[in-house]
């Protein structure tokens, strides 16, 4: 009998799954329990951008899966800034940019989570720490963190060079409050957040170890990242924003449209709820092929962020564009030699299998859907010349969307 599927299953085969603090514990808890989790968004702008999608859509496969999610906005230590991955110290905050920025978030975060009848919270960590007593602090928490394990974390060593403000050092120590707190009053047990936030997460289950005697669990996924490595949702105008008052669907869809080949795959399994044996088929496309993989990713993520109306709306004008330009990377390309001049076009078609038959170009010119350079064909017999070729190459037009290029060779 083969065991039911949980949703870490879903994870680790989807690959978001990076680091967890007890593997087969956390195993065991999410197929076992409905388990309150949280993760922390910085409101550190007034709205979210590709780089907190993972995070969302963990959210999501989550409280698809049974499990309550909360969203934790770091009203309280985005007044300080998360060191981590930055190389400078984050402008601060007012108390109404952030209380902005949260409602921003919130409202994008509906359209993957269900908030209603508690099965999801939003919760401000600026409600407890803003009105916590230092010298408290320091006793429940300050006393239980080791400062020489605090500076061996990732995120403070590429700072210590550059300088470190004792302000942001306090940054983990409030994220381990954070955990304790939600731990108390919402018995949460697990924190997730992206592969940058290992050390903090550690910190705040090693606080609720000491203080509560209470084993609590940690979840790193991966970033979105290309390739090479690089992190992703970067363009010419910044991040790439969910928001589309900052960035507009037709760039958000021509985003995901022109990825690299090899990174399709993985965004395909990271950012859609496509089934995975149709993110593997998609993923393994080659050649020209793959462009329709991209016109998919494109789509649905798209989809998911916009809604299907806007999705569908942007997906017709960008490939009509793509189309009536040429664009090479769509449209399958063919060399032919100048020996082959003065030739049928129908033969040339089926020679290169565009057509299989010259009764498959008769239905065409019968229907008055065959074109070159968007003149129509009238005439089976008519023949490719050298004036048919404009600056080297000819585009052949079949129905309303298939084209072909032709370059002289």
């Amino acid at each position: 009998m083969s065991k039911i599927k949980s949703v870490y299953d879903t994870l680790l085969e989807r690959g978001y799954i990076k680091q967890l603090t007890h593997e087969i514990e956390i195993q065991k808890l999410l197929r076992k329990e409905k388990v309150t989790f949280y993760i922390g968004f910085d409101p550190t702008a007034d709205s979210l951008h590709v780089g907190h999608f993972i995070q969302i859509m963990v959210m999501a496969h989550m409280q698809m899966a049974g499990h309550r999610p909360i969203a934790l906005i770091g009203g309280g230590t985005a007044t300080i800034g998360d060191p981590s991955g930055k190389s400078d110290m984050r402008k601060m905050l007012t108390r109404e940019e952030i209380t902005h920025n949260s409602n921003c978030f919130k409202s994008q975060m509906e359209k993957l989570i269900d908030f209603s009848e508690d099965k999801a919270l939003i919760v401000n960590n600026a409600d407890w720490l803003l009105e916590l007593n230092y010298m408290d602090f320091l006793t429940e928490v300050g006393a239980n963190l080791s400062v020489p394990r605090m500076l061996t974390a990732e995120c403070f060593k590429q700072r210590l060079e550059k300088g470190l403000s004792f302000l942001e050092f306090n940054y983990m120590p409030m994220q381990a409050y954070d955990f304790l707190e939600l731990n108390r009053k919402y018995e949460c047990k697990l924190q997730l957040g992206g592969d940058d936030q290992w050390s903090n997460i550690l910190a705040g289950t090693d606080l609720i170890r000491k203080k509560e005697a209470k084993t609590t669990f940690g979840m790193t996924f991966t970033l979105l990242t290309n390739s090479e490595g690089k992190k992703m949702g970067k363009t010419e105008n910044g991040a790439l924003w969910l928001d589309k008052e900052k960035t507009s669907t037709i760039d958000f869809y021509n985003y995901f449209r022109n990825i690299q080949d090899e990174d399709l795959e993985k965004c395909l399994s990271l950012l859609t709820f496509l089934p995975i044996g149709q993110v593997k088929r998609l993923g393994a496309l080659q050649g020209r092929e793959i462009n329709e993989g991209k016109k998919i990713l494109a789509f649905e993520v798209t989809k998911i962020i916009h809604g299907k109306d806007e999705a569908h709306k942007v997906r017709a004008e960008v490939e009509t564009a793509l189309a009536k330009e040429g664009n090479e990377k769509d449209i399958p390309t063919f060399y032919i030699s100048k020996d082959k001049l003065n030739s049928s076009l129908i033969d040339i078609l089926i020679n290169i299998k565009i057509l299989v038959s010259r009764g498959e170009g008769q239905r065409y010119i019968d229907q008055g859907s065959l074109y070159i350079n968007e003149v129509k064909i009238t005439n089976i017999e008519i023949l490719i010349t050298d004036a048919d070729f404009l600056q080297g190459s000819l585009i052949i037009k079949r129905g309303k969307k298939n084209y072909t290029k032709l370059i002289l060779n």
